[in-house]
């Protein structure tokens, strides 16, 4: 038996854990020695040095990782699960999982490369889709997410291509104005047009903009006090509070530019970011457009609202203690992903349970989109030869 059991399970998000050589081993040679530094990679009871030139665990580790079965996610997290940093070792732990299709996504390369000068930050972002390529290489259910900074609209379009061309499944944008412009200006419009022709989803992601809460926000005067926040993608009780904000200003803007009408076949994704924000901003959204076409003209020409527009073509990821029947029932079943968050430490021990026990009195078509159904849609390139 394995953790899906008898469900049909594609995983949302899950993620690497870079090595300290992850950018540099894969980076051009001009560029080898300008990678912008990861932060600290000592998580839970790695040790980086440790590691160095390693690409997996001791075969004795990996028998007793495997030997953990279906309580897989109740294991060892961060760098000692298995499957952390070798792609061949995921192959493995995805066999015990029993998800059909599993996104990687890495966990310190995101803000070092987005804030990276930039003439560093394009040779980065390749290095790391060459990296990423490379841990998913050999096996079809992993599908790897590129960086690609929009900042630069000939280089993000040099990126995406390249990132297609070794075979990622989808582009980790940032969720910030690219460039000083709006998502929504006409000078991205070869970048939307083009994700939508290769099939790309684009992603925002934890790391597509800075923790929200600011380091006055955490100043309470009692420096003994303690915080979670801090290591790979560990955020604070404040952080949570606010950590979606960009990423919904981000998809707000792109769908009053008229973004998503304008380009029916684009696909997106809110990940590891919850989804409690998201009924609500849907129908801030209808308010809008309905309000302000008026005044604003242009958004009377939308022939799809955009509550249509969104449940067509994004999808969010609810955080395991979410209550996801309730999100569903404002909104769209067709809006939701289950995602696994392996092995952070964030997934918890039993995500799948704890959505389960969420979903208890949603029928069962709704349960099937949420756990593989609406990820098909999202990733339809990932299926095509199944």
């Amino acid at each position: 038996m394995t953790y899906a059991g008898a469900r049909t399970i594609c995983d949302a998000d899950s993620h690497l854990m870079e090595l300290p050589d992850f950018l540099t081993a894969h980076a051009d040679a001009g560029d080898r020695e300008r990678m912008p530094p990861m932060g600290s990679l000592a998580v839970g009871q790695f040790n980086p040095a440790a590691y160095v030139g390693k690409r997996g665990h001791d075969p004795e580790t990996v028998e007793k990782l495997a030997a953990l079965g279906d309580n897989l996610t109740r294991g060892p997290k961060w760098h000692d699960a298995l499957g952390s940093f070798s792609g061949s070792e995921r192959g493995r732990a995805l066999d015990l999982l029993g998800f059909q299709r599993q996104v990687i996504f890495s966990s310190f390369c995101a803000r070092p490369i987005f804030e990276a000068a930039p003439d560093v930050r394009y040779g980065a972002a390749r290095a790391h889709n060459r990296a990423m390529a490379a841990f998913c290489a050999g096996d079809p259910r992993l599908i790897g997410v590129a960086i690609v900074p929009l900042d630069d609209v000939a280089r993000a379009l040099s990126e995406i291509d390249a990132a297609h061309s070794l075979g990622l499944g989808a582009i980790w944008v940032s969720a910030a104005p690219p460039g000083g412009r709006s998502p929504g200006h006409v000078d991205h419009e070869p970048i939307w047009a083009t994700l939508a022709e290769r099939r790309l989803p684009f992603i925002l992601h934890v790391g597509s903009s800075p923790l929200s809460i600011e380091a006055e926000w955490m100043n309470d005067g009692r420096p003994d006090r303690r915080t979670a926040r801090g290591g790979a993608e560990v955020i604070g009780s404040k952080d949570l509070t606010v950590i979606h904000q960009a990423a919904q200003k981000f998809i707000s803007v792109l769908v009053l530019d008229g973004v998503l009408e304008r380009h029916p076949d684009l696909r997106g994704a809110v990940i590891e970011l919850g989804a409690g924000w998201v009924p609500d901003m849907i129908r801030r959204l209808d308010h809008a457009q309905s309000i302000w076409s008026k005044s604003e003209p242009f958004l009377a020409e939308m022939r799809r609202r955009p509550s249509e527009q969104i449940a067509a073509q994004l999808r969010f990821t609810p955080y395991p203690f979410e209550d996801v029947a309730a999100f569903i029932g404002e909104s769209a079943p067709e809006l939701y992903l289950f995602s696994s968050d392996y092995p952070h430490a964030e997934g918890g021990r039993d995500p799948l349970g704890r959505f389960e026990r969420a979903l208890a009195n949603v029928d069962e078509a709704a349960k099937a989109k949420f756990y593989a159904g609406n990820f098909r849609d999202l990733y339809p390139a990932a299926f095509a030869d199944a």
